[in-house]
């Protein structure tokens, strides 16, 4: 069943990836930034709001951005895009917590369905591209897609998505606070959040946040949001739990992102939380101290042994300072742990690979087939893969998942070449050059849209 729905995913990415190709450089400089532990802390707080929404628990998950203006959006049922800006700027969980509950309203307001036809009826390639985009490839290490929306790519047809957009806007923002009220989350933290935008009010309609161009004025938002709270019932609000999963992931978001000296001057010196020694951790392996930063990994499993998000951190940390063999024992507990989370997965089958023998190489290819059942899109996965496909002479798998790899990241030029030379090596027929035909036909036709 898998072999039959990947070639079909491929296919509308490689479309994506020629849209792509139109986007200005800075567009498509932009990426997802993955990691199993922080997307698993945000994707925490989501949960509740999934369910207070009437919608799966597990079904709709975070992604961030790399890039550090405000924003965040849904183009489809089974992803909220937030940019790590927005992530850093959130002064507690509430605050991010009604992003969330905002875009899971569109989700549940079937607002994305209306937007892909919005898009159809703008009349322009931008606003088809939207919808494609980020329906197939969220999971990729290289989101221009959503980048491209991010910058402004759909600017030229934004007065078409506007007529539609604004209503839509006011109701996610009444149907969020009523997610956020029934999950046990202060509705005003709404307001709160969109003091953060008032200032992009200011600016001149050049240099605006895109969030603007489809969200209704911040004054406009503020006032409504204020009269709806007013009208919410009291009660006393504990967001305890939220707020521990948020600094986990803001933590390490932002140890990765800013300087290790950042996150010294901000983190007490007697704070041995768990938020405070993933920050200590990143930072000493940014720096880098692999010392110091092993010693704070060790804290962590060694007070929460069962969870497999710390022993992750342990393995990246290790992989890092070159100690394959203990990188390889923290991967495995984590994927003990965690055997359904394909992000640990893929750090596992790369410590593997690091290993290098004829048995390590095997059951890395073994792992991160198993991850990339799960998470199709990761190319940094891919990557991985095909050098262990490469290593034991499968070369024509090989060359099919590099050339989704380079799809993915927009590279069509060369993923056609890589999936011509799989159709030559591949038995005609098989999974593996179905795949490869698909990247090549959706490369031949991007390039005569070109």
């Amino acid at each position: 069943m898998l072999s039959s729905l990947i070639p079909a995913a491929l296919s509308r990415l490689c479309l994506v990836a020629s849209l792509l190709m139109m986007l200005s450089p800075a567009a498509q400089a932009r990426s997802l930034l993955r990691d199993a532990g922080m997307e698993h802390g945000l994707n925490m707080m989501a949960q509740p709001l999934l369910v207070a929404a009437g919608l799966p628990a597990n079904r709709t998950k975070v992604l961030v951005i790399n890039d550090m203006s405000m924003n965040a959006f849904v183009v489809d049922s089974s992803h909220i895009f937030v940019n790590a800006g927005l992530i850093l700027k959130a002064r507690n969980a509430a605050e991010l917590q009604a992003v969330f509950a905002h875009e899971i309203a569109h989700i549940a307001n079937g607002h994305f369905s209306r937007r892909r036809l919005n898009a159809q009826s703008s009349r322009t390639v931008t606003g088809i591209g939207i919808a494609l985009a980020l329906a197939a490839g969220v999971g990729t290490n290289n989101a221009e897609v959503a980048a491209g929306l991010a910058a402004g790519a759909a600017g030229a047809a934004h007065s078409a998505f506007l007529a539609h957009t604004r209503a839509e806007e006011a109701s996610a923002d009444q149907s969020g606070m009523r997610y956020m009220a029934r999950s046990g989350i202060d509705p005003r933290a709404m307001s709160q959040l969109l003091d953060h935008f008032e200032a992009q009010e200011a600016m001149s309609s050049v240099r605006r946040n895109p969030y603007t161009y489809s969200h209704p004025l911040s004054r406009d938002r503020k006032r409504a949001v204020a009269d709806y709270a007013a009208r919410l019932p009291d009660q006393d609000y504990d967001n305890t739990t939220a707020d521990y999963w948020f600094g986990r992931a803001q933590g390490k978001l932002s140890a990765y992102l800013r300087s290790p000296g950042y996150t010294a001057n901000r983190l007490a010196a007697g704070d041995d939380s768990d938020a405070a020694l993933i920050q200590r951790s990143v930072a000493a392996l940014v720096t880098p101290d692999y010392t110091a930063a092993q010693r704070y990994a060790a804290m962590l499993t060694a007070r929460s042994p069962d969870d497999p998000y710390f022993h992750d951190l342990a393995g990246w940390v290790e992989l890092e300072s070159g100690r394959v063999d203990a990188a390889i024992a923290a991967y495995a507990r984590a994927a003990e742990l965690a055997p359904y989370e394909p992000l640990i997965l893929a750090g596992y089958g790369r410590a593997l690979m690091a290993r290098n023998t004829a048995a390590s190489r095997t059951q890395a290819r073994e792992v991160l087939e198993t991850a990339r059942a799960r998470d199709p899109f990761n190319a940094r996965l891919l990557r991985d893969l095909a050098t262990a496909y490469a290593s034991e002479g499968e070369n024509g798998m090989a060359s099919v998942t590099t050339a989704e790899r380079l799809a993915l990241t927009g590279d069509l030029a060369s993923a056609h070449v890589h999936a011509q030379r799989a159709l030559g090596q591949l038995p005609t027929g098989s999974p593996g050059w179905n795949r490869a035909q698909d990247i090549a036909r959706a490369a031949q036709s991007a390039g005569k849209r070109r």
